[in-house]
């Protein structure tokens, strides 16, 4: 029952050795870090080849720089073990976090386990103590096509269900929201509602908290709507 974590990995100096090391604690001497590096313009290569030195448990892969969603993807391809985590570069792990998800996956069976966190700023100050109260995250397929509650840094998934919702679609808004919706069509998600990570809202961030604009919302929705008639 090994661990593996994805990471993608871009432009990440100022926080990354910080996450690494709060994961690498968590993790057994047959788990793994997988890291997608996507060729970055900061330190961020020689901080994570130092960390991979010292630690045979951290693999790094030249990402395919084509953005954020196919850096994960890269990632996800290459983890090898049962259960695969979903990491941000920036936030920090809080403790027990592995054994929190692994006991959700063998107490409810399913395929993709979501839990919450706390929202914290650059300086890891708390802005917010539940991500999950904040947004009103809640199961349903319905809701979370329109109201998304899936945020990859909060989600672990079986490997074996990777089958399902790779390779991911050109042009979604983001991997963390089809995967969750790829696991609401089975009825197979359970959440913890246990803050189990600090989630680090800093300038450089790839989302927003924020609601994006409603003709971008539209252009999102369409192009889910369409990866998922594709998949049926």
């Amino acid at each position: 029952m090994g661990v593996s974590v994805a990471m993608a990995a871009y432009n990440g100096e100022k926080y990354i050795k910080e996450q690494v090391l709060s994961i690498l604690k968590q993790l057994g001497c047959s788990d793994e870090l997988v890291i997608s590096y996507d060729k970055s313009a900061d330190n961020t290569y020689r901080i994570i080849s130092d960390l991979a030195v010292r630690d045979n448990r951290i693999k790094i892969f030249s990402g395919p720089c084509a953005g954020l969603v196919k850096n994960f993807e890269n990632a996800l391809r290459h983890c090898k073990n049962d259960y695969i985590f979903l990491s941000d570069q920036d936030d920090i792990w809080l403790e027990n976090k592995v054994n929190h998800v692994l006991n959700a996956f063998e107490s409810t069976g399913a395929d993709v386990v979501l839990h919450d966190c706390a929202v914290v700023n650059e300086n890891a100050e708390v802005l917010a103590n539940s991500f999950f109260k904040l947004r009103h995250c809640r199961r349903g397929f319905l809701f979370n096509f329109l109201h998304n509650s899936y945020i990859g840094c909060c989600m672990a998934l079986k490997r074996n269900f990777l089958t399902n919702v790779l390779p991911f679609p050109q042009n979604i808004p983001m991997h963390d929201q089809w995967i969750g919706l790829m696991a609401e069509k089975r009825h197979s998600v359970a959440f913890v509602k246990k803050p189990l990570i600090k989630y680090r809202r800093h300038f450089g961030n790839v989302t927003k908290l924020k609601p994006s604009k409603f003709s971008d919302i539209v252009k999102f929705r369409l192009n889910l709507i369409s990866a998922l008639l594709k998949q049926s």
